[in-house]
């Protein structure tokens, strides 16, 4: 049996902002201005969403002179079930998607 993870919260993050504007394709680089993520965080969490078959992809059709095509993305219709997953469950309250219940030590306490 397999154990689903719970998404962590930037990518709860990017999943929903990806379904505000469902139908539109996004720049990974509005995402992070968007979220306020660095890139090293939200292009693993586009690619993963893309391998799970969450997110579509595609190249930009016709970039501006002097800079390459981007990738743009967009919720596939799984992705929109997940989107309206994590909506339930962040209204749920304690049980929210991403929200670990269990307490954690503080970093000194937990190195020593």
């Amino acid at each position: 049996m397999t154990r689903a993870r719970h998404p962590s919260p930037q990518t709860v993050a990017v999943v929903l902002a990806l379904a505000d504007t469902r139908s539109n394709w996004r720049h990974g680089f509005h995402l992070c201005k968007q979220l306020d993520l660095k890139a090293g965080t939200v292009h693993p969490i586009l690619m993963r969403l893309h391998e799970r078959g969450q997110v579509e992809t595609t190249w930009e059709a016709d970039p501006p002179v002097g800079r390459p095509a981007r990738h743009l993305y967009r919720l596939s219709g799984a992705g929109a079930e997940l989107a309206e997953e994590l909506r339930t469950a962040a209204t749920a309250g304690a049980h929210a998607v991403g929200k670990d219940p269990s307490p954690r030590p503080a970093l000194g306490e937990a190195l020593g």
